[in-house]
């Protein structure tokens, strides 16, 4: 397996997520190749928590422009909602 902080890149820090949080569950931004059962034991590993599931999204990246040029896309990206079993929690999210 990887290293478990190149499969987790952040986590994702918004209103929903953060009331997602008080349920147990808690959204992250993943590598864009990973599977469920890698980001599983990557938020295990990093955590120390036990998962229950892990549900995953690829977000599309957005039509942007940049000054001259006409026109230019964000690259793709993968948002993993994962969550713990009763009684575990993360708390990088309890201070908000």
């Amino acid at each position: 397996m990887t290293n478990p902080y190149e499969i987790v890149e952040r986590p994702l820090v918004s209103e929903k997520s953060i009331a997602g949080a008080e349920q147990g569950k808690y959204t992250f931004r993943v590598r864009k190749d990973a599977n469920k059962i890698e980001i599983a034991k990557a938020i295990e590993q990093i955590f120390d928590v036990k998962v229950d599931k892990v549900n995953t999204l690829t977000v599309r990246g957005k039509k942007k422009r940049l000054g001259r040029y006409p026109e230019g896309k964000t690259p793709d990206w993968k948002k993993a909602m994962v969550r713990l079993k009763p009684g575990h929690k993360i708390e990088i999210f309890e201070g908000m």
